[in-house]
C-alpha cells in the first residue's frame, strides 16, 4: 500500500507540522515514488465538477472534438484522439485526452511573442466547461505549489525556494477517458508503462481503478482509488532536478474490459525560463551533477517530441 500523508497543518507555518508533512512526503519520493494526498483544501464541489465536464466533452460527436485538436495548437493545448500516443513507443494507448494550460489572454506579451507553451487555451462550447476547468486548475496549482513547500523542506532549501518558479507554470491539466475494451482486448494499454515528464503529477480517478506502479523490486502493485484524496508522484523534471535524490516510477493503467473510465491529471511542470539543476545540497562534496543544466521548457519540449513527434 502506497503511503497516504495528511496536509493538515502544512500551510500553519507550524515548525513541526511542516517537518511532518516533509519528512513523510520526502521518505515517499524517495521510497515508491507515489503517495496519496488527503485534507488538501480542494472542494468536493469541483472535484465531482470536473467529472462532470469531462464526460460532456467525451460524449461530444467526434467532428466537434477535433476541431479543438492539438494539432491546432503550438502549445500543448485541446483534443487527443484514441490511440494517437504511444507513452511507452511500443503499442498505441487506448485513451483520449483534452489539455488545458494556463489561461493566458490573446493580449499576453508571451501569447504575442510567440513563445513555447504560452498559447491560448481551446475551449469546447459546452455550458461551465470553462469556469469549472480553471476553478479545478487553480485550485491544484495552489496543492502543487503547497506540496513543493514540503519539498523545499525535505531538501533543506528555503521555505520559498520554489515561489518563483512556479508562478507562471507549464502545467498542463488533462482530461482523460478510456473507452471500455472488450475482454478479448485485455493485451491493450489503457495508457504503456511511463514516467511522468514534469515536477509532480497530482491525479484524481473515478472508481474504476486500473492504475499500476512499478515497485523498486520491479514487482507491479495497484494504486485503487481513495474517496477524498488525490494521489501523486514525482516526474523526470524533480528527479533531474534533486540529481536522483527523488526517483520518478513507472506506472500504467489497465483498466477492466467493458467499463469507461475517467480520471482528472494536473501535470506541474516550472515556469518555461526555470533553469533545471542540480539543487543545492543534492550531491556530496567534490560530487559532479548527474546532468547538465537546462530550460524547463526545453526539457519539457523534448518529452513532448519523443511522444507525438515533431511539430
Amino acid at each position: 500500500m502506497l503511503d497516504v500523508i495528511d496536509l493538515g497543518g502544512l500551510l500553519s507555518h507550524d515548525a513541526a507540522s511542516v517537518s511532518r508533512v516533509a519528512g513523510e512526503l520526502g521518505r515517499a519520493c524517495r521510497g515508491a515514488g507515489f503517495f496519496y494526498v488527503r485534507n488538501h483544501g480542494v472542494p468536493d464541489a469541483l472535484t465531482s465538477g470536473i467529472f462532470d465536464v469531462a464526460r460532456a466533452l467525451f460524449a461530444a460527436p467526434s467532428t466537434i472534438k477535433e476541431e479543438l485538436a492539438i494539432s491546432r495548437s503550438r502549445h500543448n493545448r485541446g483534443y487527443v484522439g484514441v490511440a494517437t500516443e504511444s507513452l511507452n513507443l511500443a503499442q498505441a494507448d487506448q485513451k483520449e485526452a483534452f489539455n488545458i494550460g494556463l489561461d493566458l489572454a490573446e493580449s499576453d506579451p508571451e501569447v504575442i511573442a510567440g513563445k513555447p507553451f504560452r498559447g491560448v487555451n481551446l475551449w469546447p462550447a459546452i455550458p461551465g466547461f470553462r469556469d469549472t476547468a480553471l476553478g479545478y486548475f487553480n485550485a491544484l496549482w495552489r496543492l502543487g505549489l503547497d506540496l513543493h513547500l514540503a519539498i523545499a523542506a525535505d531538501l533543506g532549501l528555503p521555505e520559498t525556494f520554489f515561489a518563483d518558479k512556479f508562478d507562471r507554470p507549464m502545467a498542463t491539466l488533462r482530461l482523460l477517458h478510456y473507452p471500455p475494451r472488450a475482454a478479448n482486448q485485455a493485451e491493450l494499454p489503457g495508457a504503456g508503462e511511463h514516467t511522468d515528464y514534469g515536477s509532480i503529477t497530482i491525479l484524481l480517478t473515478d472508481d474504476v481503478g486500473g492504475l499500476e506502479v512499478r515497485r523498486r523490486d520491479g514487482s507491479w502493485i495497484k494504486a485503487p482509488p481513495i474517496p477524498g484524496a488525490f494521489i501523486c508522484n514525482i516526474g523526470d523534471c524533480l528527479m533531474r532536478w534533486s540529481n536522483d535524490v527523488y526517483v520518478s516510477t513507472p506506472h500504467r493503467v489497465t483498466s477492466p474490459p467493458g467499463r469507461d473510465r475517467y480520471s482528472v491529471a494536473f501535470f506541474l511542470d516550472p515556469n518555461p525560463e526555470a533553469l533545471i539543476e542540480c539543487l543545492p545540497g543534492c550531491h556530496g562534496p567534490g560530487e559532479a551533477a548527474k546532468y547538465p543544466p537546462i530550460l524547463a521548457a526545453d526539457y519539457l519540449t523534448q518529452r513532448l517530441v519523443a511522444t507525438y513527434g515533431p511539430a
